[in-house]
């Protein structure tokens, strides 16, 4: 680009790569406590139940033991959305729901008393799937939403939260099309993202209402908000993020386990720490959402979209946090990546009895997507299209626009990734590999390839408020106040980066606060790739602020207007006479200087990545090998190469291309069980499997801030598993439907397998059908 940064785009080490490779990073579960607790969780076996009574006694008499808390013992806390969710309850929904709580000296002990709680069970018939759910005279999961949909739309999006998408006439534009297709599809294998740190908390509560809360959390102060209106607005909660072990969305789903160990610090009058197991975390955290879509699709011959109609149904699981959050998203991504004039899109969020759902790196779209891109590839194919000339054509570009999860309509105003699509399809040789609908790009004895295209994009790269706070120290020295908890990214060093840049001091004489809300402004978190560009505009401006004050103080001194000064190294000098200056030192020990910066909203732009895929099918054991993948994006300005680097390589796993091969979470349905929740039956791949990994990043400048840089590691994940889908069907010459490719499912597809899923153990899947 030209722009001669003296750290921005610079390869540098991370603030805190030092102290994670040597084990000094302190994470929640390293936090050394006076007289801490270990809390534990008594679990539900039963998916679907009534509790007709609790006996606690022995469990009590245990020395050690120091609270046991049941329903009964709790006030009506509540969360969700809608907030109908309590902590405790005298129904059980899904198999591993909470049903007592333990404090004691040990995990031990907390183990031990868990065993000795007796409770009765009145088990109730259960709904694993949206088919059962919908059904005429099912189980109801809430009683107070007998038909198990729950409302549409989120408040913290406003009262015209985007539910859907009608604009246009769609009847029309079917008229107009001269190729149409129709069907139901699903992307249902419920994914787990599994950071590799369990979710956990540890709580200091303090008589009459005063909490302070260590979490595992990747936003500390939404947390805080959340947890006040949990608490009825009763407790006063501080929030502080230690260092997070990886987040990948899910980790702003911690109330549960934070209000665990709340209730039972209030309890006992002592910290308490409550950690999930692995086994925990895979079955009673946040999974990836269910999503199945039936819908039609018009187009014309050149690729033009016409019309869409349909209904998206999302499988929540036991209740919802995020999920209609997801689904206002994901309709807003949607049409991101088909441009179209005519829309009648509904949805649906269903209840059932398993593990909740909710956020997930892609946030929605990628579900949603991963849906829809089937049903628009039978349309594709119809018309004998190449699939990349219609995603390019039809992603949106300088002109365009589409609603957002506000329910408003945003111009679009970002770039045309065009070119970055163009170059990504050179660089992967996708014009001389592509040979067609359901034919291989080579075929070597028993072996096919195959190859794939998918994109998202997502304009909450501009989503919620960020506040940031800078100040100046008199000895070349700057602070951060920013309530942002280091969650794997690295994004802390890439703020000093911007700090360092705009007051052009090093880097290594930046400090930043913890991400504590006691002494920090609001911030929302570092969600939906927004830190590049939202939150990373709050400290920009919060940066430029200090640097504007620091020229008003140094003005009268030097004699000149503040317009005429700059400041480099800790020095402020004339712009047209350098020779006059002043260091820092000079304004003293006893003055601060505090620059703010706040960011509001921006959706009016988006980011975009294009996967390309190649996959190798045995014809003979249905194996599918992921040979290479190929990432296309334009960035606006490249902040960290190593960072950028790694969030792309991300595309992989986290619930990202795997979910299209193998990654999936066994749901008995006969007994609600999840089967495979362990890292030994749940499917990822290791280190050495990982395929050829290629990037094109381009730099054209967005108008964002200074920097003109956007964010866009979240959504690596979200183009891969469509592309995927293609790429496999284009290699063993018939369609596949279901998520993940297994070779059982591939074997089936040819023909040469009588497997069915009557056992009841599935991913949840639903086939498509034209």
């Amino acid at each position: 680009m030209g722009n001669d940064y003296r750290y921005i785009g610079k390869a540098m080490k991370r603030r805190d790569g030092h102290d994670i490779v040597t084990g000094v990073a302190q994470y929640t579960d390293d936090l050394q406590f006076q007289n801490l607790l270990h809390g534990k969780v008594k679990r539900s076996p039963y998916a679907h139940a009534f509790i007709k009574g609790i006996d606690k006694s022995k469990a009590e008499a245990i020395p050690g033991v120091k609270a046991v808390l049941t329903w009964e013992d709790i006030p009506n806390y509540r969360g969700g959305t809608p907030r109908i969710v309590r902590i405790l309850d005298k129904k059980v929904r899904y198999v591993g729901d909470a049903v007592a709580l333990v404090a004691a000296t040990t995990e031990d002990i907390a183990e031990k008393a868990l065993d000795l709680i007796d409770v009765e069970y009145e088990v109730l018939p259960a709904v694993f799937d949206i088919d059962s759910a919908l059904a005429p005279g099912a189980p109801a999961v809430y009683d107070e939403f007998p038909d198990n949909i729950l409302p549409g739309g989120t408040i913290i999006y406003g009262p015209d939260c985007l539910k859907g998408v009608a604009m246009g006439d769609v009847e029309k534009g079917f008229e107009e099309a001269d190729v149409v297709t129709e069907g139901t599809f699903g992307y249902e294998n419920i994914t787990n993202a599994l950071p590799p740190e369990s979710v956990g908390a540890v709580a200091i509560f303090e008589e009459p209402n005063k909490v302070t809360l260590w979490s595992t959390t990747q936003a500390p102060y939404l947390d805080k908000v959340t947890l006040f209106h949990v608490f009825n607005r009763q407790f006063e909660i501080r929030t502080i993020g230690p260092q997070c072990g990886g987040g990948f969305g899910t980790k702003i789903m911690c109330w549960q386990v934070q209000s665990y160990a709340i209730l039972l610090s209030k309890a006992t009058s002592q910290p308490v720490k409550v950690m999930f197991t692995k086994e925990e975390h895979m079955a009673n955290f946040t999974l990836r959402l269910g999503s199945r879509i039936h819908a039609k699709v018009g187009m014309r011959k050149d690729g033009t979209l016409t019309a869409i109609k349909g209904t998206w149904y999302v499988d929540t699981g036991y209740y919802s946090f995020t999920s209609q959050a997801q689904v206002a998203i994901g309709s807003g991504e949607l049409m991101i990546m088909a441009q179209c004039p005519n829309w009648d899109l509904k949805n649906i969020v269903v209840t059932t009895n398993r593990n909740a759902s909710g956020s997930t790196r892609g946030f929605g779209g990628q579900e949603l997507k991963c849906s829809f891109i089937p049903l628009l590839s039978l349309a594709m194919e119809k018309a004998a299209l190449d699939p990349f000339e219609v995603l390019r054509k039809n992603f949106v570009k300088p002109g365009g626009g589409y609603f957002w999860r506000n329910g408003k309509w945003y111009d679009y105003r970002g770039i045309d990734f065009s070119k970055a699509m163009n170059e990504g399809a050179a660089k992967f040789g996708w014009k001389e590999k592509w040979k067609g609908w359901l034919k291989p790009s080579s075929v070597n004895d028993t072996k096919r390839r195959g190859i794939g295209v998918g994109v998202h994009g997502n304009a909450d790269i501009g989503e919620d408020v960020a506040e940031a706070y800078v100040q100046l120290g008199y000895n070349t020295t700057a602070t951060i106040f920013l309530c942002a908890a280091e969650h794997g990214t690295g994004q802390k060093s890439n703020y000093a980066k911007m700090v360092a840049e705009v007051l052009q001091i090093s880097p290594d004489n930046i400090a930043m606060t913890p991400a504590d809300s006691l002494v920090t402004p609001f911030e929302f978190g570092p969600v939906g790739s927004r830190g590049t560009y939202a939150i990373g505009s709050a400290v920009i401006n919060a940066a430029e602020d200090a640097r504007r004050l620091l020229l008003e103080f140094a003005a009268p001194k030097l004699g000149v207007a503040p317009e005429g000064l700059d400041t480099a190294d800790g020095v402020v000098f004339v712009k047209n006479n350098p020779q006059k200056n002043m260091k820092w030192r000079a304004m003293g020990n006893d003055r601060t200087i505090l620059g703010h910066g706040r960011f509001e909203p921006d959706f009016t732009m988006c980011n975009c990545m294009m996967s390309f895929v190649e996959v190798e099918v045995d014809m003979e054991t249905g194996k599918v090998d992921l040979v290479r993948v190929v990432n296309a994006t334009d960035v606006g300005q490249i902040i960290d190469p190593q960072g950028l680097e790694g969030q792309l390589n991300g595309c992989v796993g986290s619930a990202g291309i795997d979910s299209a091969i193998f990654e999936e979470t066994v749901l008995d349905h006969r007994t609600g069980h999840i089967v495979n929740a362990n890292m030994i039956d749940y499917k990822w791949r290791t280190s050495s499997e990982l395929p050829v990994i290629d990037h094109v990043v381009l730099e054209t400048p967005f108008p964002s801030h200074r920097f003109h840089a956007v964010g866009v590691g979240e959504i690596s994940t979200s183009p891969g598993p469509s592309a995927v889908l293609i790429a496999v069907s284009n290699a063993i010459g018939t369609w596949m439907h279901e998520y993940p490719m297994t070779p059982d499912r591939i074997l089936k597809a040819l023909g040469k397998t009588g497997l069915n899923s009557s056992s009841g153990l599935t991913g949840d899947n639903h086939g498509g059908q034209q």
